[in-house]
């Protein structure tokens, strides 16, 4: 699983950034470092994102442990769509929470600020993490399928949504349509004009998928602009991840 993991991750966020390339040429001009950084981190990570995902495999295939099912007669039909539904709005509400908690100085400064070193982040970011916020994000899914009922195939697309939105909204550059990013499914969807606003200012836009959260509880700051490569490169030469930290409770 572990393999599993870190393939995807390579495959994914290669693809994404071969389409930068070709999309933004010279987007990530001078990155090499950071961007060597980012796939050590993320490789780390899939390490230990396999191993959750490992024991639910084996207790799903040896054991029938968990909630996964292969009949699609089992459930409705119409269950389909909302069992995606429930395991995106509760990874998404477990992302947000845990977010915010990894935003407080002290455990900012102990692993968020790893995943935070990215400025400005890439498509090779989205796993980018220290071992503790690693950590945080494998346990999700596989605590999910011991109390939601899945068909597997459902499941993959839960998955492979993961991998999507976790790498396009690092990218550095919106993927979708402006149509959709500042129209009426834009306003509760997340994108990387979004998240990119949180990797500007960190005290905001904490959400995965849906912006549910950082509505009702006053941490939605709106879309962030993308800067370009200079003005980027000036900002990461003078202004420290440290210099942020202290600020970070003000934007409750």
């Amino acid at each position: 699983m572990t393999l599993i993991v870190g393939v995807r991750y390579l495959v994914t966020s290669g693809a994404f950034a071969l389409a930068t390339r070709v999309r933004k040429p010279g987007l990530y001009a001078g990155l090499d470092r950071q961007i060597g950084r980012e796939i050590r981190w993320s490789l780390a990570s899939a390490a230990i994102y396999g191993i959750p995902a490992g024991i639910v495999a084996w207790g799903w295939q040896a054991h029938g442990w968990t909630r996964i099912y292969d009949d699609v007669n089992v459930w409705p039909l119409w269950y389909l769509p909302v069992s995606v539904f429930l395991y995106l709005f509760a990874h998404d509400t477990w992302f947000y929470w845990t977010h915010r908690w990894m935003h407080r100085p002290r455990w900012f400064r102990i692993a968020h600020a790893v995943h935070h070193a990215s400025r400005p982040p890439t498509a090779w970011a989205a796993m980018a993490f220290h071992p503790i916020e690693a950590l945080t994000g494998a346990v999700v899914i596989p605590l999910l399928v011991f109390a939601i009922p899945i068909h597997v195939a459902a499941l993959g697309l839960v998955l492979g949504i993961m991998t999507f939105m976790g790498v396009t909204n690092h990218m550095g550059w919106e993927i979708f349509p402006r149509f959709l990013v500042d129209g009426p499914a834009g306003r509760w969807l997340i994108t990387a004009s979004h998240h990119q606003r949180h990797h500007d200012r960190y005290g905001c836009n904490f959400g995965l998928y849906f912006r549910f959260w950082d509505r009702l509880c006053g941490t939605d700051d709106g879309l962030g602009s993308f800067e370009k490569r200079g003005t980027a490169a000036r900002a990461r030469a003078g202004h420290g991840v440290d210099r942020r930290v202290a600020g970070h409770d003000a934007h409750r």
